[in-house]
């Protein structure tokens, strides 16, 4: 898989309404995740989007979700940028770089769904997430 960059926006609570209208604007493919479907089941919002995509005919990728429990919804910056693929040198690469001089909000480290994920922001006031898919760290 060739590394992607593409917005990723949160939402919350509606990121399921917000993700279907964007396939009728856009049309395409559409996967929804829920925190309950992806090892959270009894969380006390097992119903929200934990992980959303948007893949459309003109080559668009919008990804999605409703921000985790206990994390405090930010007015005004809901949109971080993802970076995600299966090369784990040239990703990692770019979060050290990108992390340097920012502040870690999550650890880059395997997560309960498999890959290595981690959130920063840069020093600029960008968010950004990095998704390591099929890595063994």
């Amino acid at each position: 898989m060739v590394s992607r960059l593409n917005p990723y926006l949160t939402f919350n609570g509606e990121a399921r309404q917000a993700m279907e209208f964007y396939r009728q604007v856009f049309g395409g493919t559409l996967d929804l995740n829920t925190y309950g479907d992806l090892g959270q089941a009894d969380a006390p919002n097992a119903d929200r989007i934990m992980h959303g995509m948007l893949q459309t005919p003109s080559g668009f990728t919008l990804m999605g979700a409703d921000n985790p429990p206990g994390m405090e919804s930010a007015p005004g910056s809901p949109f971080s940028v993802s970076l995600s693929g299966d090369d784990e040198a040239e990703l990692r690469g770019y979060w050290e770089k990108l992390s340097e001089g920012g502040s870690v909000s999550v650890p880059l480290e395997k997560q309960m769904w498999g890959d290595v994920f981690g959130m920063c922001t840069d020093r600029f006031g960008v968010p950004w997430m990095v998704d390591i898919s099929g890595s063994e760290s």
